[in-house]
């Protein structure tokens, strides 16, 4: 069978491992919950009630600070372990490799801690001291000794401190696991009792309370606590314990506690009073009760701890499978886990262009809306305004006006009229870069292998941005080309209409027509020729070279976004990493493995997420081995 000893001590090794990752009740992190389902005993009590002469009792050891007011300001746990021989000593979580086996200095460090947190005024904290204690002449317990309950602020404490201090103590006796060691002086009225007031609220059925009640041998003559201690005055349902601790006296001739120990066992023994139950007080009963009822409610709460482990234990293996595993040093191996993170995020990369991930319709709405957008804006009034027609033909002509349609003028008008479809044919080409960059960033996010590496990330994101650059100088070069080449070759058949119309005027010696009447006729190209220098003619011109360039823009709607397409997006999606793959090929061992350099914070959360690991699983193998011994 499980011994008492063996249980509870499992409890301690696991809280202590807890304790030494930063996983315990209050804290904020993941795991806190094995914690918060592992049994321990609070201690709770107004200021001057005797928490600490208790606790010293039951450790059997003077070690905790003394003083006038608040003198817990943190809570305080400590953990009891059994030892069967050898020197009693005392380790700080905080101070892991340091053992004290003077325990006035524990009590120096627990003030020189409360202090570096504090500060050396009475403000108080939720952030546990971890204290732990192995000695011979101990139970194997753990105790939370927790800042004394007051009714009012003195100086130098906030005036939030009362309902500060009652939070603290509720955050830790709420929880169902919580053993209240609810502490109260024999001298005052049960009914005034801070400790049983909280313990109450959060235990109404008394459960969960153990009272205690100190200070026996300081009631006033004539005087004793029995109906308190029988049950009378407030009926729990685990029983109360008279305690008698050192007196100040005592204290201050340095009474050692084996001698306290003793003096305690002969004033009940020898009490009028208190004589029939003094098998059932004093702190050493106290103790050897607490860890009786600890190990009782630890073999209830096998099953539910055992669930809580496993549970555990599927979390941290998928958290493992998220950060990844440790990477090999083999070059081969690292040169494959490379080329792998690298699919990975070309496969992220091309989803999102192709419409499985967000973001590549944003391509789309650079050509369905950007671009038309930026053609409508184009200043083609300004500069086909009767004004700047006439200076453009004019000065095309030259000394020499033209003699039937002004053919260096048209040229001249729809060369600058086409000029202006540079802009926005590089603004879509630079538009459509910015979408691809966003796209690789983004998938670099969303590779989930990559996250480990940020050198890798840094690698493939330059290597990704030179592509994109170069894709992005073919894809400028090859839409101005498309623009020049409308401008290098007009369309002729819009050029043929106007001589051929000219023609159809008739010959001039049958009779020439005034420009009105050819105009009425339904033949502009003629009155035109007739009419040269009008301003009918000059706005003929305008209107002709318009709908030209109208026609051009409606040419450029199509090809532009096919040609941006096929150099940028197109070229992007087939190799955008060949270069990059091309170097990596070259790398010798050594530089795939800075490649392969891991963030430290993940490098740290992987190492926290092993060790986490390997405490469930050992709890859950000794849980399992006491389990088989029941």
């Amino acid at each position: 069978m499980a011994t008492m000893e063996s249980l509870i001590g499992l409890v301690n090794r696991i809280q202590r491992a807890c304790t030494a990752l930063g996983d315990y009740g209050g804290g904020d992190t993941a795991f806190s919950s094995l914690w918060d389902a592992l049994p321990s005993v609070a201690v709770v009590g107004g200021q001057s009630s005797g928490k600490s002469s208790v606790l010293e009792s039951i450790v059997g050891r003077d070690f905790l600070p003394r003083g006038s007011g608040i003198v817990t300001r943190r809570p305080l746990v400590l953990q009891l372990y059994k030892i069967d021989e050898g020197q009693e000593y005392a380790e700080f979580s905080h101070l892991p490799r340091r053992r004290f086996t003077d325990f006035a200095m524990v009590r120096k460090e627990i003030q020189d801690e409360t202090d570096r947190v504090t500060g050396k005024s009475k403000q108080i904290s939720p952030v546990p001291i971890h204290l732990s204690i192995y000695s011979s002449n101990v139970v194997n317990l753990t105790l939370i000794d927790l800042p004394g309950l007051t009714k009012v602020a003195v100086e130098g404490q906030p005036e939030t401190i009362v309902l500060d201090i009652e939070n603290m103590v509720r955050s830790y006796i709420e929880k169902p696991n919580c053993i209240i060691l609810a502490i109260s002086p024999a001298n005052q009225d049960i009914a005034t009792s801070d400790a049983i007031k909280i313990a109450r609220e959060v235990d109404p059925s008394g459960e969960r309370t153990f009272g205690v009640l100190t200070k026996l041998d300081l009631m006033d003559k004539g005087t004793n606590a029995l109906d308190v201690l029988e049950g009378r005055s407030y009926r729990l349902q685990q029983p109360w314990v008279g305690i008698v601790n050192r007196s100040q006296a005592d204290i201050n001739k340095n009474t050692d506690m084996v001698a306290a120990r003793r003096k305690e066992r002969e004033y009940f023994a020898t009490s009028p009073d208190y004589g029939h139950l003094s098998s059932k007080m004093g702190s050493e009963y106290l103790a050897k009760l607490l860890s009786k009822h600890l190990e009782s409610v630890i073999r209830a709460r096998i099953p539910s701890i055992t669930s809580l482990i496993n549970k555990s234990i599927d979390e941290i293996e998928s958290e493992m499978d998220h950060v990844g595993r440790p990477i090999a040093v083999d070059a081969g191996a690292q040169l494959y886990t490379i080329l792998e993170i690298c699919r990975a995020f070309d496969r992220i990369f091309k989803e999102h262009l192709d419409g499985g991930r967000p973001g590549g319709d944003r391509i789309y709405g650079v050509f369905d809306n950007q671009l038309p957008a930026a053609l409508r804006k184009l200043p083609f009034d300004r500069h086909l305004s009767l004004q700047n027609v006439r200076k453009i033909v004019s000065e095309a002509d030259g000394y020499q006006p033209h003699l039937i349609a002004p053919e260096q003028g048209y040229r001249r008008l729809i060369e600058g009229s086409l000029n202006y479809f540079r802009g926005p044919a590089e603004a879509s080409v630079d538009a459509v870069h910015f979408v691809l960059k966003e796209l690789v960033r983004k998938s670099i996010g969303e590779t989930q292998e990559l996250r480990r590496f940020p050198t890798l990330q840094a690698e493939i994101a330059a290597a990704a941005g030179e592509a994109l650059e170069k894709f992005r100088e073919d894809s400028r070069k090859t839409v101005v080309r498309l623009v020049d080449m409308e401008s290098t070759y007009l369309t002729v058949d819009f050029f043929r209409k106007l001589p051929q119309e000219v023609e159809k005027v008739g010959n001039p010696a049958a009779g020439r027509k005034l420009p009105q009447e050819v105009e009425k006729a339904g033949n502009p190209a003629a009155a035109l020729a007739l009419d040269r220098y009008s301003e009918g003619h000059f706005r003929r011109i305008a209107s002709n070279v318009s709908s030209y360039v109208g026609m051009v823009m409606e040419t450029l709607k199509t090809t532009l976004p096919k040609a941006v397409v096929h150099c940028q997006v197109k070229e992007a999606k087939q190799s955008l990493l060949n270069h990059f793959y091309i170097q990596i090929g070259k790398k010798e061992g050594k530089q795939l493995a800075q490649l392969l350099d891991e963030d430290p914070a993940l490098m740290e959360r992987r190492q926290q997420c092993v060790k986490r690991l390997e405490l469930y699983k050992s709890a859950r193998d000794e849980i399992d081995s006491i389990s088989w011994a029941r």
